[in-house]
């Protein structure tokens, strides 16, 4: 019976570490010595012990799980844990917007199909959809993403 205790109360508290120690090893080892303890009551008591230990263990888990998302991040020592703050920036700002489409630019270095353009006085990273374009050609701004405008010759 303390084998079956033990191996419930190590699973338990090596899926609670878990949350200390991420990568999933700690975690897997604590499952298994929860499928061990239920193994040591099949061969003690029979399936009737092992339903009760698994029943404890999944109840144990339940509560462990709750615990470590529902409770400890309000404490001081979750807060310190868990990132609390939201980033709500981009890490480059976008290259044009919805007005950017259909004006009209030079390239500012060949596109082969990739380069740059001046379009209203600012040099963007363009990709071209006409294939090559020498420096100096008129183009049309079609789209454009977060980082280049795509182009096509006029």
């Amino acid at each position: 019976m303390s084998l079956i205790i033990g191996l419930m109360v190590l699973g338990l508290g090596l899926i609670m570490l878990e949350i200390f120690i991420p990568g999933g090893i700690v975690g897997i080892f604590g499952g298994l010595s929860l499928l061990g303890a239920i193994g040591v009551a099949y061969g003690d008591y029979g399936a009737e012990g092992a339903i009760l230990v698994f029943a404890i263990g999944l109840v144990g888990l339940v509560g462990c799980l709750m615990f470590e998302f529902k409770v400890l991040p309000k404490t001081p020592a979750g807060r310190r844990l868990f990132l609390q703050n939201k980033i709500a920036s981009k890490s480059q700002p976008d290259v044009g917007d919805d007005s950017m489409i259909g004006k009209e630019g030079k390239t500012a270095t060949a596109l082969s199909p990739s380069g740059y353009v001046i379009v209203e006085g600012k040099k963007l990273e363009a990709f071209s959809r006409s294939g090559f374009l020498e420096k100096g050609e008129s183009v049309k701004v079609d789209s454009f993403d977060q980082f280049k405008v795509t182009v096509s010759k006029l």
